[in-house]
C-alpha cells in the first residue's frame, strides 16, 4: 500500500511539475510577444493592444468557418450557398433530393428563372432521349457529344492527381467529356478513360516549345491520343478575364512542371493573351492552323466583354469558310482558382446576360447550326442548366459543381495548397483523404442526376428532351417584382424563340 502511495505521489509530483513548466513555459512566450508586439510599428493594433490584439486575427480567420456552419442561412452564402451545395452532394450520392415543405429560395427576386410548366406536359411515353450532337461534322474526326452537361476546364495542378483521375473515370462512367484545362494532359486525364477536351492556353502547357511558342509536333502526337477528341483555344476565362492562368509556385511540383514544361516550384503565370494573335484575322488563321494540325474540332473559348468582335470574327467566318467549331462562353463570375479579386469581382459580362447576346450574334451570321455555344460559368443546378439550354446553349460545362461533387466543402483554399478534401492540393497526406475510385462515383451520379432533373423541367414545360427548350419556356424576375419572358426580354426575329407552334414545327422539320 506504501509502494502504491507512493507511485501516486510521484505521478501527481511530476504531473505538478510539468504544469508548473507549462504555465511558466506560457508565460514567457507571452511576455515575449507582448516586447515583440511593442517594438514593432507595422501593426497599430498590435502596438496598441499587444497579445490581446492577436485575437482579432485568430477569429477573422475562424469567422469563415463559423459563417457557413453556425450563421449563415441556406441561401445566403456566395460564390454558392449551403442549399446549392447540399443539391450537389445528393445528387453525387444519389440520395434523396426533394424537398419538403416549401421553397428557401426568393422566388421574387430579381434575376430568378422561373419555368413555364405547360397544361399538359410530356407523358413518359412520349417522352424522347436526348439526342447527341455532332460537333465540327465537316471535321476528318467530329465528335458526336452524348452528353449536354459535361466537366469545365480545370488543370492538373490546380487540381491535384487524384481529382484529376477522379473526375476522367466519373466521365467516362457518365458519358461526358472532360477539359483538361491549360495545364496540358497528365497520365491521370487518360488512365481515366474519359473523352478529353484538349485546352490550349495562352501558354500553350504541353504543347509549347522552348521558347514557349505552339510545337506542332507536340500538338499532333496529342492530336494522335484517341482520347483527345476536340481542342479549345482559350483567349479568356471567367475568373481573370484580361489575365493568364495563375498556379503559385507551392503548387507546381516536379510532375507538374514536366508535363508544363516550366521550372519547378516556380510561379507559373501565362501571358494575358496569345502574343502571336492580334486580330480577328489572326485568330482564325490560329484556329485554321490548329485545325490542319490535329485534324480534331476546334473551338474557341472567351469571357464577353466587349462583344463588337465577336460580330465581326462570325462575318469573317462567313467569308472565309472557316472558323471555330464551337464556341465556349465563361461567365465573369465563373473561376475555380487563383485570381485578382480586381479581375474576379468588376470584369467580364455574367452568363446570364452574355449568353444570350452571343447566340443573337451567331444566329445572325446564320451560323447557329454550325457553331454550338458551351455555356459555363456558376451552372451548376438542374435550374442553371435548364435555362442556359433556353437562353441558347448546345451544352453547359460545370467546374464548381464537380469539384463539389467530389467533396469540396468551399474551404476557400484552392491557391492555397492546404485544400483539406485533398481536390487542390499537392500535400500527399492531404490527399489520402480522396479516393478516385469512390469520388468517381460521385462525379458520375451527379452529371446523370442533373441531367435527369434538367429532362424533369423540358417535361414539365411540354417538351420531350431538354434540346427542344426556347427562350419562351423560362420567365425572369425583373426589378419591379414581376417576371418577363426571356423571349422578350431577349427578342429576336425567329418564332421558334417565341412561339410554342413555330418551335414544334421547326422540331418537327429538322426530323423530317
Amino acid at each position: 500500500m506504501n509502494l502504491f502511495s507512493s507511485s501516486i505521489m510521484t505521478i501527481l509530483s511530476t504531473f505538478s511539475t510539468l504544469f508548473v513548466f507549462a504555465v511558466g513555459l506560457l508565460v514567457l512566450s507571452l511576455i515575449v510577444v507582448f516586447v515583440l508586439d511593442r517594438r514593432q510599428s507595422r501593426d497599430a493594433i498590435l502596438r496598441n493592444y499587444p497579445v490581446i490584439g492577436h485575437m482579432r486575427y485568430i477569429l477573422s480567420n475562424l469567422g469563415e468557418f463559423f459563417r457557413q456552419y453556425f450563421f449563415a442561412m441556406d441561401r445566403d452564402e456566395l460564390p454558392f450557398n449551403r442549399a446549392e451545395r447540399s443539391w450537389v452532394d445528393n445528387a453525387a450520392k444519389s440520395a434523396d433530393r426533394t424537398v419538403a415543405f416549401g421553397s428557401t429560395r426568393q422566388i421574387r427576386e430579381t434575376g430568378t428563372p422561373i419555368f413555364v410548366n405547360c397544361p399538359y406536359p410530356t407523358l413518359d411515353e412520349d417522352i424522347e432521349a436526348t439526342p447527341a450532337f455532332v460537333i465540327g461534322p465537316e471535321s476528318p474526326n467530329p465528335y458526336t457529344a452524348r452528353s449536354f452537361f459535361n466537366i469545365s476546364g480545370m488543370s492538373f495542378g490546380a487540381l491535384s492527381g487524384p481529382a484529376v483521375l477522379a473526375l476522367s473515370k466519373g466521365a467516362r462512367m457518365a458519358g461526358c467529356w472532360m477539359n483538361t484545362g491549360e495545364g496540358g494532359l497528365s497520365p491521370y486525364h487518360l488512365e481515366g478513360g474519359a473523352d478529353i477536351v484538349f485546352q490550349i492556353g495562352t501558354a500553350k502547357y504541353g504543347v509549347r516549345d522552348a521558347g514557349g511558342a505552339l510545337s506542332e509536333e507536340r500538338l499532333r502526337a496529342i492530336a494522335e491520343l484517341p482520347q483527345v477528341v476536340m481542342f479549345e483555344i482559350k483567349l479568356s476565362q471567367g475568373a481573370k478575364p484580361g489575365k493568364g492562368g495563375i498556379l503559385p509556385g507551392v503548387k507546381v511540383t516536379p510532375e507538374i512542371a514536366a508535363i508544363r514544361g516550366i521550372p519547378v516550384g516556380q510561379d507559373s503565370i501565362s501571358p494575358n493573351r496569345h502574343p502571336e494573335v492580334n486580330s480577328n484575322d489572326e485568330l482564325l488563321d490560329f484556329v485554321a492552323r490548329v485545325t490542319a494540325v490535329t485534324r480534331k474540332p476546334v473551338g474557341v473559348k472567351a469571357v464577353l466583354g466587349a462583344y463588337g468582335w465577336l460580330d465581326d470574327l462570325m462575318a469573317k467566318v462567313r467569308e472565309r469558310g472557316d472558323g471555330p467549331d464551337f464556341f465556349t462562353l465563361d461567365s465573369g463570375d465563373g473561376g475555380t482558382g487563383a485570381a485578382p479579386m480586381a479581375l474576379m469581382d468588376n470584369v467580364g459580362l455574367p452568363i446570364r446576360e452574355s449568353l444570350p447576346l452571343v447566340r443573337d450574334i451567331i444566329k445572325s451570321h446564320g451560323l447557329e447550326g454550325r457553331i454550338p455555344i458551351v455555356a459555363s460559368g456558376k451552372l451548376t443546378t438542374p435550374a442553371e442548366v435548364a435555362w442556359a439550354l433556353c437562353a441558347g446553349a448546345s451544352f453547359v460545362n460545370s467546374a464548381r459543381g464537380f469539384m463539389f461533387a467530389l467533396g469540396c466543402i468551399q474551404s476557400l483554399k484552392c491557391n492555397k495548397n492546404t485544400c483539406p478534401t485533398g481536390i487542390t492540393t499537392h500535400d500527399k497526406r492531404l490527399q489520402k483523404g480522396l479516393d478516385p475510385t469512390d469520388k468517381a462515383v460521385r462525379v458520375a451520379n451527379y452529371c446523370v442526376n442533373l441531367r435527369h432533373d434538367v429532362e424533369v423541367i423540358a417535361h414539365s414545360c411540354g417538351v420531350p428532351h431538354p434540346r427542344r427548350l426556347r427562350r419562351f419556356h423560362v420567365r425572369i424576375v425583373c426589378p419591379d417584382g414581376r417576371s418577363r419572358p426571356l423571349s422578350e426580354l431577349y427578342p429576336t426575329e425567329d418564332p421558334a424563340d417565341s412561339n410554342a407552334s413555330a418551335a414544334l414545327a421547326r422540331a418537327r422539320s429538322s426530323l423530317a
